[in-house]
C-alpha cells in the first residue's frame, strides 16, 4: 500500500523533468498550431442552419460548401449526415434528402 503513493511521487517527478527538457528545446515563440474549429460536421450544421427549411442531397450539399462532388466523398458525407440524423440535429424526411430538425 505505501509503494504506489511513492511509485506516483516517482512518476510525477519524471513527468516534470520531462516538460522541462521539452520546454528547452522547442524555440521560444513557437505556438502550437490552433485545434481546427470548422470541422465537416460544423460545415453541414451550418449549412442546415443557413437554410431551416430546406432539405438537400448529398450532391447537392456538396455544391453548396464548394466540397469535391466525385462519388467516395458524396458517400462519406451521406454518412456523416445519417449520424446527425441519428444524434437528432437533421431528419430524413425522403429518401436521400436531410432536413433541419425543427
Amino acid at each position: 500500500m505505501s509503494a504506489a503513493p511513492a511509485e506516483a511521487e516517482g512518476r510525477l517527478a519524471d513527468l516534470a523533468t520531462t516538460r522541462k527538457i521539452t520546454a528547452e528545446r522547442v524555440p521560444r515563440g513557437t505556438e502550437p498550431d490552433p485545434p481546427e474549429t470548422n470541422t465537416a460536421y460544423q460545415a453541414i450544421v451550418n449549412a442546415f442552419n443557413q437554410h431551416p427549411g430546406r432539405a438537400f442531397r448529398a450532391r447537392e450539399l456538396h455544391g453548396l460548401l464548394g466540397m469535391p462532388t466525385d462519388e467516395a466523398t458524396v458517400n462519406v458525407t451521406r454518412s456523416r449526415l445519417g449520424r446527425l440524423v441519428r444524434q437528432g440535429f437533421l431528419t430524413h424526411p425522403g429518401r436521400g434528402r436531410y432536413q433541419k430538425r425543427t
